[in-house]
């Protein structure tokens, strides 16, 4: 018997052949259909990816563009570390900026007026602003205990430190950097030691501040009770520290180590910055020597695009760019496909919402003064929203108050409420400032104007911000003084004021056909007193009395004996200053109101009135600047004596004239100025000008329009460290012409 046959299964080979495809199928399957743990074992599986980021100042500027070439072929950073410039680029981008935000931001950056500590003159006091037109010199060394101090630095960051407050508030709440979107740590340099410091946590505003603390040109950045400067000093390209984060594979961003030839060291600052280079790129080539075949190094060369050039950042980021381009072939094994690097985007940390309301606003002062005088200039209040842009701006007019190194702020956790700290710190070479001057002019004829001063301003001497102040002056007009000038309430809206001294004058004397018959000099001792209001920071308005007793003698002309004098009067002032320079200004204006009243009864030897009225306007564009006044002196009845007459003359004040060489009872003075900037340099600003005038001094008020003078000038002038300087020809319509050299502020009343 033959056995049963077996059945044949004629879809063996069809199944066979599905099971294969399927396979197939799976292990070709979109990322996306792994499950979760497939997912997590992919990504755990990769290797850990650490971004370095070189110090190198506004060469620092073409990270951005290597960043935006990693983002574009999604190569997944997972530690950023960065030094100096490259700390801020780094941890903007680690605390989730993208590349373009980056890149916006820089842009709107103005790097001219953020590296520049003076407060803008429209955030000083108007007691600050008065200072303007005493003396000239810019450096105010400290003066305590019989020495002369100076500050640490020639910028203390107080702008820069705004802005770096600005572009971290999103993680401002954040203080282990480990916990920001890509971890993070900045580099500096302990400046009693020398040695690397890692910064890991804390404020991170505050931590890319301190690692690009260059030494001598920024103030060093004291965390943890060191005092921080930047840190390429120490470690430039940080690739020992991504290691030590945890990165498997480094990619460096490096800025080239390109030292200065020799026709390029031309003067001491150029030394300084290649014995920098030299530093630099030592501690870089060790740095460098430690990377692998698996790491990859992009290397931007910036040519003349040096670490100050930060008026080129927007030329450094297309090198950047470029150069990540070239490296594109190393960089692509390390690229993700695009579902993976959404994913890897994803599970960065997001940063807590910002806005609501402030739970507390708190004052951390470091000073003499009160508390109080601080918060009268912050808007911020607790149960408000917090408003940035004019937190920026209150912190700007504390600062103006020109007795803190820095104002900052900070905004923190506590108990789960938000609210902001401001911090304040002193001037540690203060609170008594030394100010020199020297207000010269001369028209090379023998006729030289010549005053050399000394001020010591004492501040703080009490907790609103009362201040004591002593000065001389030597010179063609000799004058010692003392004065007080005392707040009333925190803001300083009103206030008294009182000064001694004793100063002395020249005063050319003419007939009534207009002739120089003689030159007096008027001396004596006087005191004044006053009381006012403040408005802001722009205006004041001032009651007070003005009592002098002294000689008049005659020095050139007919002899004539010494005669005294005595002056007693009140006067009331209405003064509106928004002028943003009284060097060379381009905006603003300034105007000023004053009437006296001279009375027996108040002390003097006659009775009369004086009205004085002055205002002048700035207007730009672009390099151009007019800038146009008037002003108008009266005597209604003609009747001041001599110690009280009005003075004109000199350098746009009917250039062409000798300084002062007009006197009479009435004064006017018309004047339209051009100004245009001839140059770049922003501690040295120059200026090309050239002034039309109209003008003269009158006797008697019916005169007043009567033969008045045309005058104009040329001139050059710069808005130096020291003061302003300008070199100028002026020329009268009677032909009178005179060539001056003038150092001082010329253009107020």
């Amino acid at each position: 018997m033959n056995p049963t046959p077996r059945k044949t299964h004629k879809l063996g080979p069809v199944v066979s052949v599905l099971v294969v495809l399927a396979s197939m199928l799976a292990l070709a399957a979109p990322a996306s259909a792994q499950t979760p743990a497939q997912q997590q074992a992919s990504q755990a599986s990769r290797p850990k990816i650490g971004l370095v980021l070189a110090g190198g100042g506004a060469k620092g500027a073409a990270h951005v563009g290597v960043l935006k070439v990693l983002e574009e072929m999604n190569i997944p950073i997972d530690y950023v570390a960065g030094t100096s410039m490259g700390s801020i680029i780094g941890g903007l981008y680690a605390s989730g900026m993208s590349p373009r935000e980056i890149e916006r931001e820089i842009q709107k950056i103005d790097w001219r007026d953020v590296f520049r500590d003076e407060p803008n003159r429209e955030d000083r006091s108007f007691r600050r602003k008065q200072d303007d037109v005493l003396y000239v010199f810019k450096v105010r060394p400290g003066f305590n205990d019989g020495k002369i101090e100076l500050p640490l630095a020639y910028v203390h960051g107080q702008k820069f430190d705004l802005q770096l407050n600005r572009l971290t508030m999103r993680v401002s709440q954040t203080k282990d950097f480990d916990q920001l979107p890509i971890p993070f740590r900045a580099i500096a340099t302990d400046l009693e030691t020398g040695r690397e410091v890692v910064l890991k946590s804390g404020n991170l505003a505050r931590s890319l501040r301190a690692s690009m603390a260059v030494p001598g040109a920024f103030d060093p950045v004291e965390i943890d009770g060191k005092l921080l400067v930047d840190g390429g000093i120490s470690n430039n390209v940080p690739v020992s520290v991504a290691r030590a984060m945890g990165a498997d594979i480094v990619i460096v961003s490096d800025l080239g180590s390109d030292m200065l030839t020799r026709d390029q060291i031309t003067s001491a600052l150029s030394v300084a910055g290649q014995m920098a280079n030299f530093l630099f790129a030592l501690n870089s080539q060790e740095q460098l020597k430690s990377l692998g075949p698996k790491d990859v190094l992009i290397t931007s060369r910036l040519g003349d695009i040096g670490a100050g050039s930060f008026n080129r950042i927007n030329e450094a980021m297309p090198i950047g760019e470029r150069a990540a381009r070239q490296a594109a072939e190393s960089l692509r094994r390390y690229s993700l496909n695009t579902d993976d690097y959404r994913r890897h985007l994803a599970a960065r940390t997001k940063p807590a919402p910002q806005g609501g309301k402030l739970a507390f606003v708190r004052i951390e002062n470091q000073s003499k003064i009160s508390d109080a005088v601080i918060a009268s200039y912050l808007s911020a209040k607790a149960g408000e929203p917090l408003d940035v842009a004019q937190l920026e701006q209150d912190i700007q007019q504390i600062y103006g108050l020109e007795i803190f190194e820095s104002v900052r702020y900070e905004l923190i956790e506590e108990n789960g409420q938000t609210g902001v700290v401001i911090r304040t710190k002193e001037k540690p070479w203060g609170p008594g400032y030394l100010q020199t001057g020297l207000i010269t002019s001369s028209n090379f004829e023998g006729d030289v104007a010549f005053r050399l001063g000394l001020t010591f301003t004492l501040t703080q001497i009490n907790p609103l911000n009362g201040e004591l102040r002593i000065g001389g002056q030597i010179g063609d007009e000799p004058a010692l003084f003392g004065e007080i000038f005392q707040p009333l309430d925190p803001a300083a809206r009103y206030f008294v004021t009182g000064k001694i001294g004793y100063a002395s004058r020249n005063i050319n004397l003419f007939d009534s056909a207009g002739n120089n018959i003689a030159q007096a000099r008027a001396s004596g001792y006087g005191l004044e007193l006053g009381a006012g209001r403040q408005f802001g920071t722009w205006g004041e308005a001032r009651l007070g009395y003005r009592r002098e007793t002294g000689d008049i003698d005659i020095g050139i002309g007919a002899p004539t004996p010494s005669q005294d004098y005595d002056t007693g009067q009140f006067f009331v002032r209405l003064t509106d200053d928004k002028l943003d320079s009284v060097y060379f200004p381009t905006k603003g204006h300034v105007g000023r109101v004053e009437w006296r009243m001279s009375r027996e009864a108040f002390g003097a030897d006659t009775d009369f009135d004086q009205a004085m009225l002055a205002y002048s306007h700035a207007y730009s564009w672009g390099r151009n600047t007019l800038f146009g006044g008037v002003l108008a002196n009266i005597t209604p009845d003609e009747d001041a004596p001599i110690q009280s007459l009005y003075r004109l003359g000199g350098f746009l004040k009917l250039s062409g004239l000798a300084q002062d060489e007009l006197t009479g009872q009435q004064a006017g003075l018309a004047r339209l100025v051009y100004l245009r900037r001839i140059n770049d340099i922003q501690f040295f600003k120059a200026y090309a000008g050239a002034s039309l005038e109209l003008g003269n001094v009158w006797q008697d008020s019916g005169d007043i329009f009567n033969d008045p003078i045309v005058a104009g000038s040329a001139f050059i002038g710069a808005d130096t460290p020291i003061g302003p300087v300008y070199l100028g020809y002026g020329h009268t319509d009677s032909g009178d012409g005179s060539l001056y050299l003038f150092l001082g502020p010329l253009f107020s009343f």
